[in-house]
């Protein structure tokens, strides 16, 4: 440490041995004295959006399936119905800019985002008993359409898959997008379907939904998509304006709605579209 000298002589270096010889006996035991020890904070389980921050700071990865098992080691893919649908629709594909398999959310243009994976990883292992093959799904916000094709490979040719988007522009970049997938079948069979529309409506026209996804938050859930959530069914979706909830919605067989929070998230909000298309 460089100390300048009291007097006007020009500044010098002294050691730090000098210098401590300078000082008087009571701060030089201060200096020199230890620091008292704390007890070592305690572990806690951090909620999801918590655990799932530290993905962020990691390197890029630069396949698929690599990015994958990444998510396994984190615990954000638990099962392996999750793991295969997410090796199957290659991120890549929806990713028009930047770096696909890093965890972060990605912009796909329009002030609208791809959301990163693991909150891809999230959604789907909440919503995975309600993705059987046969049933009926719906993607409000629908993006850049991966969400929706690993919706329509797990209902399979004999469910259906719906995608809501109120960009027409990304309506038809989705599309493109799952045609170079592995879910083209299913698009070209009418299983898996997107649609220019408002996504606080939801679609009536393929309710009720086993099965609804919401990719932006909502001040409050909406009502449509409460009435078009099939009993039985699960609902997922971030509700909140600056502070933020992960919901899940389940509606009982009474036709009763159960809300539980699963984690802090942040989303943008889900809104008009000439409100999305406003300078930021």
């Amino acid at each position: 440490m460089c100390l300048a000298a009291a007097s006007a002589s020009p500044a010098r270096c002294l050691s730090p041995f000098s210098a401590a010889a300078a000082l008087p006996r009571r701060l030089l035991l201060r200096f020199l004295a230890p620091a008292p020890s704390r007890p070592p904070l305690p572990l806690r389980r951090c909620i999801p959006f918590h655990r799932m921050a530290q993905f962020w700071t990691q390197s890029s990865l630069d396949k698929n399936k690599a990015l994958v098992e990444y998510l396994k080691q984190y615990g954000a893919v638990r099962t392996d119905k999750v793991a295969e649908v997410m090796e199957t629709i290659d991120r890549a594909l929806f990713v028009p800019e930047g770096t696909p398999y890093v965890d972060s959310p990605m912009p796909i243009g329009y002030n609208a985002t791809i959301s990163a994976p693991h909150m891809h990883a999230t959604c789907l292992e909440l919503l995975k008993d309600h993705l059987q093959p046969g049933m009926h799904a719906l993607d409000v916000g629908s993006g850049s359409g991966y969400l929706t094709a690993c919706f329509a490979m797990m209902v399979g040719p004999e469910g259906r898959a719906v995608g809501i988007e109120h960009i027409p522009e990304l309506v038809a970049s989705s599309i493109e997008n799952v045609q170079r997938s592995a879910a083209a079948p299913l698009l070209k069979d009418g299983s898996l379907s997107f649609h220019v529309a408002d996504g606080r409506l939801g679609f009536p026209d393929a309710a009720p939904y086993d099965a609804i996804h919401v990719g932006a938050a909502a001040p409050e859930i909406p009502q449509p998509l409460l009435e078009q959530l099939k009993p039985g069914g699960r609902m997922v979706i971030p509700v909140g304006t600056y502070f933020q909830d992960l919901q899940v919605v389940d509606k009982n067989a009474d036709g009763s709605i159960s809300i539980r929070n699963d984690a802090s998230v942040r989303y943008v909000p889900l809104t008009s579209r000439a409100s999305q298309l406003q300078d930021p």
